[in-house]
């Protein structure tokens, strides 16, 4: 994943995941559960028959010792079947029983399996070490007329290690894929978030371009029906074309917005889209606003304007078209300076300018997200943005963009 990866798998196994059998307690046993169980209870009767034979062959045990030890040992291969629930309790007591009778043996080395599997190693180990500790008291009460002591009780304490070793392998082998699993479900997770931040940040940046495409056309009705309400008399000429730019930038705006729309339902372009604003069409831009009346001058000194990068060229066109819709907003009849310079490895510097209104006017109401969104595109494109007001009470927004020496131009 991101810098979040890999920190899934080790993490996870350090911190000794819990196992779904871990707590005890299960309503209702599986088909594999039983099959396991019966196969433990089995082996450990198994065990614990043969361990009856070796004292029934001695002749030496009294045969009330002999039917105990047969009862006891039925009784250890029979809480077996609570061994899930308790797996300490049952260990620990067997562990007990088995030290002075030989018949619990295999129903000690079940429970001490089972205990390795479902339990973390502390108790565990805990237990282990008091299995090894009373390993030479059963053979010394009780000795095998077939072996020495010392015998005995290496071969007792190579089936506990044994049994524990296997156990303890069997729960790594599930924490591993409890963790596996954890780690898909959080890739899972982690995918979805992405691409729900994918989406948002395509639906921010289609408010944006939204915003700087249709505030330039909209401004331009405002200013020119007010111009309309506020002046009744003019000359018909002039409502005339007040009327045009009225019309033409209502049907932009139109054609703006269903590009913008095409975009959202469909996965590419089209062909018959038309291309995107570049430095290039800046002086498009210009003459659009003499057309609506403002009074604005261009002051160009780039020194290739048609091999800017398309990227920043766009960047720089909309700058430039969100400051002229608020100087039209806010400083209506000032005249505007529009100042762009720079070159490959210098970069790219566009500067708009406007004095303070003369006379009091009807301000248009706005929103301020427009130099948000010019800050948060100069940002993105690697540059930087400020603006603010002038000493004499006019406003500025001036930003500097990249140009790397020898960029390929874009369509």
């Amino acid at each position: 994943m991101t810098r979040t990866e890999y920190r899934w798998l080790l993490p996870s196994a350090m911190a000794d995941p819990e196992l779904p059998g871990d707590r005890g307690g299960r309503a209702r046993r599986t088909v594999r559960d039983w099959i396991v169980d019966i196969t433990a209870f089995l082996c450990a009767a198994l065990i614990g028959m043969l361990a009856m034979t070796t004292i029934d062959a001695d002749h030496t045990t009294p045969d009330g010792v002999v039917l105990a030890d047969g009862l006891v040992g039925a009784a250890a291969c029979c809480t077996l079947w609570v061994r899930r629930r308790w797996p300490v309790g049952v260990a620990l007591g067997l562990t007990l029983v088995s030290v002075v009778e030989p018949t619990s043996a295999g129903a000690l080395l079940v429970s001490l399996f089972s205990l390795a599997v479902h339990r973390p190693f502390r108790p565990v180990a805990a237990v282990l070490v008091l299995n090894l500790a009373l390993a030479p008291v059963q053979p010394y009460l009780r000795p095998d007329p077939n072996s020495s002591l010392v015998e005995s009780v290496v071969i007792g304490v190579l089936l506990c290690l044994l049994v524990v070793g296997w156990g303890m392998f069997v729960r790594s082998r599930r924490q591993l894929v409890v963790t596996l699993h954890e780690r898909a479900r959080r890739a899972e997770s982690e995918a979805a978030l992405r691409a729900e931040q994918a989406q948002r940040l395509a639906r921010e940046a289609i408010a944006r371009e939204m915003h700087d495409v249709l505030a330039h056309r909209l401004t331009l009705l405002s200013v020119h029906a007010g111009a309309l309400e506020f002046r009744p008399d003019a000359p018909t000429a002039e409502v005339a074309r007040a009327a045009g730019v009225i019309r033409d930038s209502a049907h932009e705006a139109l054609q703006d917005l269903r590009e913008i729309i095409g975009v959202l339902r469909s996965p590419g372009e089209s062909d018959g889209d038309r291309p995107q604003p570049t430095l290039a069409t800046l002086d498009s831009l210009i003459s659009e606003s003499r057309e609506a009346g403002m009074k604005v001058t261009l002051d160009s000194r780039v020194t290739d304007r048609a091999g800017a990068p398309a990227a920043t060229g766009r960047t720089v066109y909309r700058i430039a078209q969100e400051a002229l819709t608020n100087a039209r907003k806010h400083a209506p009849g000032t005249e505007v300076v529009v100042t762009v310079r720079g070159g490959p490895g210098d970069g790219l510097t566009v500067e708009v300018r406007n004095p303070a209104p003369a006379e009091p006017f009807q301000r248009v109401p706005g929103s301020g997200q427009g130099l948000i969104g010019l800050t948060e595109r100069a940002t993105l494109a690697g540059g930087r943005l400020d603006h603010g007001p002038d000493p004499d009470g006019g406003f500025r927004v001036r930003a500097w963009l990249p140009w790397p020496p020898g960029t390929p131009t874009g369509p």
